[in-house]
């Protein structure tokens, strides 16, 4: 397991369109485990795979549920319902920004068996969900804020997508 260090915005790997996913493999896992330990030590919520620089399809994410969740190759499939609310990036240290998305999301995605899963949910998993999906279109949520960005509280403690 490493940390591997989180691209933040300008760097050209944040604005690329990401390729799926054929096969899992061992150096696909250990691209996993490095994910959910790097998400972890940034306290983050999610993170995406161009977020460390690689171009594939990956999605880890723990929204504080009692379950980690992976998403490899995901595709939205339902949205529906509308919630604003402030979000953060570890790509975008230090700040966040008002956004709108849906409040409910249907994503169906492959598990690290390739085998075909559906993930559904609400709230701040709906958020995380359309967030770290929008990472692997090269969107970052900055397009999307409301307003203009705002320095992070140091006391706040939600955490970052």
């Amino acid at each position: 397991m490493a940390i591997r260090e989180v691209r933040t915005i300008g760097d050209e790997v944040l604005g690329k369109i990401s390729k799926p996913v054929k096969e899992v493999n061992e150096r696909t896992l250990q691209i996993i485990e490095d994910m959910f330990e790097t998400m972890y030590e940034t306290g983050g919520v999610g993170i995406a795979a161009p977020q460390v620089g690689i171009l594939k399809r990956i999605v880890c994410m723990d929204v504080g549920d009692g379950n980690q969740y992976l998403m490899i190759n995901p595709e939205i499939i339902e949205l529906s319902g509308e919630q604003t609310g402030m979000e953060g990036c570890l790509s975008v240290p230090g700040k966040r920004g008002q956004v709108t998305r849906a409040n409910y999301a249907k994503v169906k995605a492959f598990n690290e068996n390739m085998e075909e899963i559906i993930i559904e949910g609400e709230g701040l998993l709906a958020r995380c969900i359309q967030h770290e999906c929008d990472h692997l279109d090269g969107i970052l949520y900055v397009t999307k804020v409301e307003g203009e960005l705002v320095d992070k509280e140091v006391e706040e403690d939600e955490d970052e997508e």
